[in-house]
């Protein structure tokens, strides 16, 4: 599909072709994709104009926003690390099937945005990018919910806008780690070949079965290719570079700066991010609650989205 420059910023979307049920716009590999909650999702995918500074058109930005504006307080779900909106199949339709005003918006320079024109990826572009999204289309305090780097996207962005944020939601919270570290310091030649590797099918399979405490080799295939189907986008490894050279997200010294009541969800058996620092990281936020899932692993709301959707409804209503 060509790129479209958008000059002025509407709350409607393009009108989009389906392929297949599809947005034309998804890479073609989605058909493969077996799972059917993520297929349900990704027919739902659209692209929102998102006015930025640093751009002098608009950002097609996709996402996954309500079926019906409801009035409730706003759900808006981020991802973690090189992912997409696709994170939130199983726990995205339980949160709408509750009443809940639920957005699944995809961070600048991942996921499934027009990015053909490549703006910079770096931290301050992707809060102003969430900002203006938010403050277009959303413009009410939300219930920001951040899993895995996610989490410090959410934590940069409040630090930021507390203003927009009612309270806030952590996954397995990857917040103590210091930037993308010595990969900014990477030739750009060399930070193209890492990132070529980064979207090989192996270690995407091996990165799946650490995130993932269990599953049957087919499941545990497709969910491959659910997480990788983003990488396929034409800009995304300049968008990825981009990223990894500008050094990254390090908040660490935002912890105890915030201010929003704040739940914190852990899966006990997470092998990326150790459950130490669920103790840590609800002992240095004043304002939060710890809840650990035995037998789960990194990415609670894909293996346990019952259980996670649960305790966030709990946190919203404060039952």
């Amino acid at each position: 599909m060509p790129s479209l420059l958008v000059t002025s910023t509407t709350s409607a979307a393009i009108p989009r072709v389906s392929v297949n049920g599809f947005p034309s716009f998804l890479p073609k590999e989605v058909d493969k994709i077996r799972d059917p909650f993520a297929r349900d999702m990704a027919k739902r995918i659209e692209r929102l104009p998102v006015k930025i500074s640093f751009s002098t058109s608009s950002i097609m930005s996709s996402c996954v926003k309500p079926l019906q504006e409801r009035g409730t307080e706003p759900v808006v779900l981020l991802h973690g690390f090189d992912s997409s909106c696709l994170e939130w199949r199983y726990s995205y339709p339980l949160l709408e099937g509750a009443g809940i005003d639920t957005w699944a918006v995809d961070i600048l320079g991942w996921g499934f945005s027009d990015l053909q024109m490549v703006p910079p990826c770096n931290v301050a572009a992707k809060r102003e990018h969430l900002y203006q999204l938010w403050r277009t289309y959303i413009a009410r305090p939300m219930v920001l919910v951040g899993p895995s780097l996610g989490a410090s996207v959410a934590m940069d962005f409040v630090a930021n806008h507390p203003e927009a944020v009612s309270k806030l939601v952590m996954i397995d919270a990857s917040v103590y780690a210091e930037g993308t570290g010595n990969l900014a310091k990477l030739p750009r030649i060399v930070a193209y070949a890492g990132v070529s590797v980064l979207k090989s099918i192996p270690l995407r399979f091996y990165a799946n079965s650490l995130a993932l405490n269990k599953g049957s080799l087919q499941s545990s295939w497709d969910s491959m290719n659910v997480g990788r189907l983003h990488c396929l986008q034409p800009w995304w490894e300049d968008a990825t570079v981009d990223f990894m050279l500008s050094g990254g997200y390090d908040v660490g010294n935002h912890v105890k700066q915030i201010k929003q009541e704040t739940l914190i969800i852990w899966g006990q058996d997470d092998k990326i991010v150790s459950s130490k620092l669920a103790l840590r990281l609800h002992h240095e936020l004043p304002d939060s609650t710890l809840v650990q899932i035995p037998g789960c692993g990194h990415l609670p709301h894909v293996e346990k989205p019952e259980l996670v959707v649960q305790y966030i409804l709990k946190f919203i209503r404060h039952e």
